[in-house]
């Protein structure tokens, strides 16, 4: 199995919104660096439920964030 880890941070605040059925999706976008050089990769990330939540009330812009498990 593989795995990803992205350590980054938060470009904006998640971006929470309900859905129909009662859950919730926060959609999040955070820069991670290449290394020595300057530059950065944006990943755009969703999360659902309980992390949504989590992500509503506990991250904000420029956070740094480790994605994965």
């Amino acid at each position: 199995m593989n795995n990803v880890v992205l350590i980054g941070r938060l470009v904006a605040d998640p971006n929470v919104k309900s859905l129909a059925n009662n859950n919730m999706v926060a959609n999040m976008r955070i820069a991670v660096d290449r290394g020595k050089n300057e530059e950065s990769d944006f990943i755009d990330l969703s999360a659902f439920g309980k992390t949504a939540e989590f992500a509503s009330n506990y991250l904000s812009k420029g956070r740094c964030i480790v994605t994965g498990k």
